[in-house]
Protein backbone atom coordinates (compact mmCIF):
# COMPACT_ATOMS: atom_id res chain seq x y z
CA UNK A 1 0.00 0.00 0.00
CA UNK A 2 2.56 2.50 0.76
CA UNK A 3 4.73 1.57 -2.75
CA UNK A 4 1.33 3.13 -4.30
CA UNK A 5 1.70 6.19 -2.96
CA UNK A 6 5.52 6.77 -3.68
CA UNK A 7 4.99 7.89 -6.78
CA UNK A 8 2.99 10.99 -6.09
CA UNK A 9 4.84 12.16 -3.45
CA UNK A 10 7.96 11.67 -6.12
CA UNK A 11 5.94 14.15 -8.34
CA UNK A 12 5.31 16.65 -5.40
CA UNK A 13 8.62 17.10 -4.91
CA UNK A 14 9.60 17.97 -8.42
CA UNK A 15 6.55 21.18 -8.40
CA UNK A 16 8.48 24.13 -7.65
CA UNK A 17 8.21 25.54 -4.17
CA UNK A 18 7.73 28.82 -4.83
CA UNK A 19 6.19 30.11 -7.74
CA UNK A 20 6.05 33.83 -6.43
CA UNK A 21 9.72 34.07 -6.49
CA UNK A 22 9.25 33.57 -10.59
CA UNK A 23 7.98 37.78 -10.28
CA UNK A 24 11.29 38.48 -8.68
CA UNK A 25 13.58 37.04 -11.07
CA UNK A 26 11.57 37.68 -14.02
CA UNK A 27 11.91 41.67 -13.15
CA UNK A 28 15.61 41.44 -12.43
CA UNK A 29 16.07 39.25 -15.63
CA UNK A 30 14.03 42.71 -17.56
CA UNK A 31 16.65 45.06 -15.70
CA UNK A 32 19.38 43.04 -16.57
CA UNK A 33 18.20 43.44 -20.64
CA UNK A 34 17.39 46.65 -20.65
CA UNK A 35 13.83 46.56 -21.43
CA UNK A 36 11.58 48.92 -20.19
CA UNK A 37 8.65 48.46 -22.43
CA UNK A 38 8.22 45.09 -21.03
CA UNK A 39 9.31 46.34 -17.43
CA UNK A 40 6.35 48.54 -18.03
CA UNK A 41 4.22 46.27 -18.59
CA UNK A 42 4.60 45.10 -14.41
CA UNK A 43 3.97 48.55 -13.75
CA UNK A 44 1.64 49.45 -10.73
CA UNK A 45 -0.74 52.94 -12.57
CA UNK A 46 1.83 54.92 -9.86
CA UNK A 47 5.15 54.00 -9.35
CA UNK A 48 7.15 55.32 -6.06
CA UNK A 49 10.32 56.52 -8.25
CA UNK A 50 13.96 56.95 -6.39
CA UNK A 51 17.10 57.32 -8.38
CA UNK A 52 20.30 58.73 -7.19
CA UNK A 53 18.65 61.05 -4.39
CA UNK A 54 15.55 62.87 -6.43
CA UNK A 55 12.23 60.58 -4.52
CA UNK A 56 8.81 61.11 -6.45
CA UNK A 57 5.76 59.39 -7.42
CA UNK A 58 5.13 58.75 -11.06
CA UNK A 59 2.82 57.56 -13.38
CA UNK A 60 3.80 54.46 -15.38
CA UNK A 61 4.48 56.29 -18.53
CA UNK A 62 6.78 58.62 -16.36
CA UNK A 63 8.54 55.92 -15.30
CA UNK A 64 8.85 54.11 -18.50
CA UNK A 65 10.28 57.33 -19.62
CA UNK A 66 12.98 57.47 -16.65
CA UNK A 67 13.89 54.24 -16.93
CA UNK A 68 14.50 54.82 -20.67
CA UNK A 69 16.88 57.00 -20.62
CA UNK A 70 18.53 55.95 -17.81
CA UNK A 71 19.33 52.72 -19.74
CA UNK A 72 20.59 54.85 -22.62
CA UNK A 73 22.56 55.93 -20.71
CA UNK A 74 23.92 53.35 -18.74
CA UNK A 75 24.21 49.91 -20.95
CA UNK A 76 23.48 46.64 -18.84
CA UNK A 77 26.16 44.22 -18.84
CA UNK A 78 24.73 41.69 -16.19
CA UNK A 79 23.11 41.81 -12.26
CA UNK A 80 23.53 39.96 -8.98
CA UNK A 81 20.86 39.05 -6.95
CA UNK A 82 21.37 40.34 -3.19
CA UNK A 83 18.85 39.56 -1.13
CA UNK A 84 14.91 38.68 -2.29
CA UNK A 85 12.39 38.52 -0.11
CA UNK A 86 9.32 36.51 -0.94
CA UNK A 87 7.50 35.08 2.76
CA UNK A 88 4.66 37.45 2.68
CA UNK A 89 2.42 36.39 -0.05
CA UNK A 90 1.18 40.19 -0.97
CA UNK A 91 4.20 41.61 -1.22
CA UNK A 92 7.53 40.58 -2.57
CA UNK A 93 10.92 42.52 -2.24
CA UNK A 94 13.88 41.97 -4.77
CA UNK A 95 17.16 43.74 -4.31
CA UNK A 96 19.98 43.34 -7.04
CA UNK A 97 23.31 45.10 -8.17
CA UNK A 98 23.61 45.97 -12.09
CA UNK A 99 26.50 46.27 -12.97
CA UNK A 100 26.33 48.85 -16.23
CA UNK A 101 29.25 50.20 -18.69
CA UNK A 102 29.75 53.26 -16.58
CA UNK A 103 29.65 51.36 -13.26
CA UNK A 104 27.62 49.40 -10.61
CA UNK A 105 24.06 50.23 -9.30
CA UNK A 106 22.20 48.78 -6.59
CA UNK A 107 18.53 48.63 -7.87
CA UNK A 108 15.91 47.61 -5.28
CA UNK A 109 11.78 46.99 -5.94
CA UNK A 110 8.65 45.88 -4.14
CA UNK A 111 5.69 44.28 -6.07
CA UNK A 112 2.63 44.07 -4.61
CA UNK A 113 0.17 41.18 -5.82
CA UNK A 114 -3.43 42.61 -6.96
CA UNK A 115 -5.79 41.03 -9.25
CA UNK A 116 -3.54 37.78 -9.13
CA UNK A 117 -0.88 39.41 -10.91
CA UNK A 118 2.22 41.01 -8.92
CA UNK A 119 3.10 45.15 -10.04
CA UNK A 120 5.68 46.85 -9.33
CA UNK A 121 5.13 49.83 -7.27
CA UNK A 122 8.15 50.70 -6.05
CA UNK A 123 11.73 51.03 -7.61
CA UNK A 124 14.95 52.35 -6.16
CA UNK A 125 18.16 53.10 -8.33
CA UNK A 126 21.43 54.11 -6.40
CA UNK A 127 25.21 53.41 -6.84
CA UNK A 128 26.63 50.87 -5.24
CA UNK A 129 28.95 51.64 -3.13
CA UNK A 130 30.53 48.54 -2.13
CA UNK A 131 32.45 46.70 -4.86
Amino acid sequence: MKLLYLPLFILLYMVPANPVADAIDKIAELIRQGNTRELSKTFAATVDFTMQDEENVYSKAQTEQILDKFFLQNKPRSIKMLHRVNSNPNYLFGVLVLNTDKGAFRISYTLKQADGNFTLIELRIETEKVK
